[in-house]
């Protein structure tokens, strides 16, 4: 298993954990998704280990859902394909920002300790 694939994997189940713990609907569960939403979440992870910012991730994820059909929706519904949060990252509410900066948190920790495990130290 890549890299990208291991810090995507991580950080996908943190953001999971977050959004149970601020009220919102987690994503579904890593094995429990397409290889399409998979490749997003990995697509996403090597975009933080490039030094991508929040803002830019989010605009990632935005035109993930959009080519997968998702629109605008007060509510987040994964079956009406729903989401308040597909609005530039300026509107987003502090919450919903944090995901972002989390994930990339995330993915550049695990990325990091995954390096100094293979490098032996």
């Amino acid at each position: 298993m890549k890299v990208e694939e291991i810090a995507a994997r991580a950080a996908h189940d943190v953001n999971n954990a977050y959004c149970r713990a601020i009220g919102d609907a987690p994503s579904p569960e890593w094995d429990d998704m397409t290889e399409a939403q998979r490749a997003g979440v990995i697509q996403g992870a090597a975009h933080a280990l490039a030094g991508g910012s929040p803002e830019k991730s989010h605009e990632l994820w935005m035109q993930t859902r959009i080519d997968e059909g998702w629109v605008y929706g007060e509510v987040k519904d994964f079956e009406k394909k729903t989401s308040p949060c597909l609005v530039p990252y300026a509107e987003l509410p502090e919450a919903q920002r944090a995901k972002d900066a989390i994930f990339q948190a995330v993915v550049r920790s695990v990325a990091a300790s995954v390096a100094c495990r293979i490098l032996g130290k």
